[in-house]
């Protein structure tokens, strides 16, 4: 690993040659193994899917994505939730059901984007996959960087799917006469070097007891893997990594002089599996009789690899959002279906690893992240129409797609998106406001999230909008009455707010 400020040189051109290179392919026909030969997005339900269908249509007649490639929306089946496993094993079936046997010898990239986004409410609309990102011209949208990150991938993969999701950005560096290699049988995942506490929220792997070289790039195999472990299970499980004496910045953060052990882990993003692994599970997929309950692609999946695997974590439920009774039973089968599988693992020591999921996220990395800004590029105004005053906006405010008048005032570690906002129009500190089209004397509160959207009501076009804290909870709910307490709006219990405002009359429709 190499000390951070030549770490963030060497992504940003690494960068910078992969966005080139998607650039020169965007409106063209692509050749044989240049790209993916198919792209699938998932969507939650068919409504979802029409929208990203539209979406998809519009880019390819404005040639923002290479031409001569198969997109498709796959959707959930309806009833209960698959989770994205669930919804990796319907993909198989589509895809099967599309090629025929063709499928067989396509290069594969699976994008996971079927939710509601609820801890990101603004994506809800447009879709995870569709959010956009302040840089190009026109503006990125999270699946042409998907795309450009991965640009190399497809020339160096041997037929098979790749499975990403589409709230995260993987940025690595790695050797001039290095190359990304997805060749081999069973699972291959990349691997980045985190810290113990990133590692407490993601999957972890327990590599093989061979020496670490920290090279840029490295192929290694996983004894077993670790999803959401807290601190003390990846050190009894070996997990943890120590990089002796390394520099540390000092308290003024400029200068790397303070020698000290550092512990890290390494952490998941994507995985790959070959048509070998895809054809077992499209088996067992079609052997059920029905899937009701949620499977994690990686929690799921993932754990059960690797020479160490055991099927002690089939019974745990600590990280499972929703429990089915039929979970355990899939765990089981899908444990004594991939046990004694390889687990493969690129291990990119150069790399960095972003997630853009939450509120809280998005508006860290587009505002006040300086690292993932160098990296990648991002702008504080843009494709938006928005007079430079130093009076009237912090340079860490965040502008995409917008116009705004010279008066409007926008603080700090705030993002505007899709939106026209007036001369009397204030928007406090850490606060989004997407959609919107505000000419009256409106003062936005720091910490606020207010969204609107189009919709149609009886054929007639409508709006509505949304307006909460960008703290607020949106996935939690209460089973009973008395609970009802601990549902929030802008950090305030929610019979408060009732309190506050004063609906009497409309207290029973708002609690049910």
């Amino acid at each position: 690993m190499r000390a951070e400020a030549e770490l963030d040189v060497l992504l940003q051109e690494a960068t910078r040659r992969r966005l080139a290179k998607f650039d020169e392919l965007r409106g063209k026909v692509t050749q044989t193994g240049e790209f993916w030969d198919v792209v699938v997005i998932t969507a939650a339900d068919k409504k979802q899917e029409l929208a990203y269908q539209q979406q998809l249509s519009e880019k390819l007649k404005r040639k923002e994505l290479p031409l001569g490639v198969h997109y498709h929306v796959f959707v959930d089946p309806p009833g209960p939730k698959i989770g994205n496993g669930g919804s990796t094993l319907h993909v198989l079936q589509c895809l099967e059901e599309m090629y025929g046997d063709k499928w067989t010898s396509l290069t594969i990239i699976l994008i996971h984007s079927g939710g509601y986004s609820q801890r990101l409410p603004h994506a809800s609309a447009l879709g995870k996959i569709f959010t956009a990102l302040p840089f190009g011209d026109p503006i990125y949208q999270m699946l042409e960087l998907k795309l450009a990150m991965y640009i190399d991938f497809p020339t160096h993969m041997n037929p098979g799917i790749l499975i990403t999701c589409a709230d995260d950005i993987e940025l690595y560096s790695i050797g001039a006469t290095d190359v990304i290699k997805f060749d081999k049988p069973g699972f291959t995942a990349l691997a980045h070097p985190s810290d113990l506490t990133i590692g407490t929220t993601h999957g972890v792997f327990v590599l093989d007891s061979s020496a670490l070289s920290e090279k840029e790039l490295e192929y290694r195999s996983c004894h077993h893997f670790l999803h959401k472990p807290n601190i003390e299970k990846m050190h009894q499980s070996g997990a943890v990594c120590i990089r002796r004496n390394c520099s540390q910045p000092n308290s003024s953060g400029e200068h790397y002089d303070l020698k000290m052990d550092y512990e890290y882990v390494y952490t998941d993003s994507l995985f790959y599996i070959d048509h070998s692994i895809a054809k077992q599970l499209l088996t067992f997929f079609k052997q059920l009789d029905t899937l009701s309950c949620e499977i994690d692609a990686y929690g799921d999946f993932l754990q059960a690899l690797g020479p160490g695997a055991t099927h002690d974590y089939t019974k745990i439920t600590d990280n499972v959002t929703k429990e089915g009774s039929q979970l355990g039973e899939i765990r089981q089968k899908l444990f004594s279906l991939l046990k004694g599988t390889s687990l493969n693992v690129i291990v990119l020591n150069n790399s960095r690893f972003y997630h853009i999921g939450t509120t809280q996220e998005y508006l860290f990395h587009f505002t006040s992240d300086s690292k993932l800004k160098l990296e990648l590029g991002l702008l504080s105004k843009a494709f938006s129409i928005f007079p430079d005053k130093a009076e009237n906006s912090d340079i860490s405010a965040c502008i995409i797609q917008s116009i705004l008048d010279s008066r409007c005032v926008v603080a700090p570690a705030s993002v505007i998106e899709y939106s026209r906002l007036g001369p009397e129009v204030s928007v406090g500190a850490n606060s989004i406001v997407s959609g919107c089209c505000i000419s009256a004397n409106i003062d936005v509160p720091p910490n606020s999230f207010v969204s609107s959207f189009s919709i149609r009501v009886n054929g007639k076009v409508m709006y509505v909008s949304m307006v909460l804290g960008v703290e607020d909870n949106l996935k939690k709910n209460v089973k009973l009455l008395s609970d009802i307490h601990s549902l929030q709006f802008f950090g305030i219990s929610l019979l408060q707010c009732l309190d506050l405002w004063g609906p009497e009359s409309f207290r029973p429709t708002l609690l049910w």
